[in-house]
């Protein structure tokens, strides 16, 4: 699957879901941010409030979920983690607004990962001044296992190599900032 944020030239990074296999997507909205357009003041650091969003018609088998927000256009050889959330039940179908605030997204049973930041929270866009525009890429992960045995004090990356074994669908929604 080619994701629209793949194809805009004004990003350095790569398209860090191209070496993984080709899923099938889902429907993927929020009220808080508009796919492909810059990110609202509340979504960027210091203010670091994660967006709502919802989703629907996961795919056949899915029995949890993971959320996570990527920038892959960081000035680094491995992007930047800005969420990494995991073992959400396949019966949720929304976060509100701030839900990344929580560890466990206010939901009993869900881990979120320490990210780059050094939190175990949503971690808003914050681009080095001059280095351009950044995409933030929020994608909710369809899951065949109720939990993930992941350890608490894993990295995302770790989640991230866990799904590619573990997805059954995952659906994009990006955004882009700049400083």
């Amino acid at each position: 699957m080619s994701y629209s944020y793949a194809q805009d030239s004004r990003f350095p990074g790569p398209d860090p879901y191209a070496p993984l296999k080709d899923l099938p997507s889902f429907p993927l909205s929020s009220t808080d941010i508009t796919e492909g357009e810059q990110l609202p003041p509340a979504q960027r650091a210091p203010e670091s409030v994660s967006p709502q969003l919802s989703w629907s018609d996961l795919p056949e088998g899915t029995k949890s979920l993971a959320i996570t927000c990527f920038d892959p256009d960081a000035p680094t050889t491995s992007g930047y983690w800005h969420w990494a959330a995991f073992n959400i039940p396949a019966d949720i179908s929304e976060l509100p607004t701030g839900a990344g605030s929580q560890e466990n997204l206010g939901i009993e049973g869900v881990v979120t990962l320490k990210g780059d930041s050094g939190e175990r929270a949503y971690y808003g866009s914050l681009p080095p001044e001059g280095h351009g525009p950044h995409r933030y890429l929020y994608a909710v992960h369809a899951v065949d296992v109720e939990e993930l045995d992941i350890p608490e004090d894993a990295t995302p990356t770790v989640l991230g190599f866990n799904l590619y074994f573990h997805s059954l669908g995952r659906a994009v929604l990006w955004a882009w900032d700049e400083n």
